[in-house]
C-alpha cells in the first residue's frame, strides 16, 4: 500500500466521531489475533474466575498499586 493511500485512509478516519474510530480499531486488532480459540477463551473464562473465587474468600494476597509498582520496578532492573 502507497504512502498516498495511508494517508488518504487517515485523512478518511480522522473525520470518524470517537466510538467509530474506537470500533475500526478494536477490528483492526481482532484482524491481526488471528481466528478466535474458543478453547483458550474457556481456559481464561475458568482462570478469571478461580481468581475472582480466591479474592473473595479471603485466600489470595492483594497488593496497593504502590507495592505492584514497586515490585515491577524491582523485576526490571534486575
Amino acid at each position: 500500500m502507497s504512502t498516498e493511500t495511508l494517508d488518504h485512509l487517515r485523512s478518511q478516519i480522522s473525520t470518524l466521531s470517537e466510538s467509530e474510530r474506537a470500533a475500526l480499531a478494536r477490528e483492526l486488532i481482532m484482524s491481526l489475533d488471528g481466528p478466535r480459540d474458543d478453547a483458550v477463551e474457556q481456559a481464561w473464562n475458568e482462570e478469571i474466575s478461580r481468581r475472582v473465587s480466591k479474592v473473595k474468600n479471603g485466600e489470595a494476597t492483594l497488593l496497593s498499586r504502590e507495592e505492584f509498582r514497586s515490585n515491577m520496578r524491582a523485576r526490571l532492573s534486575q
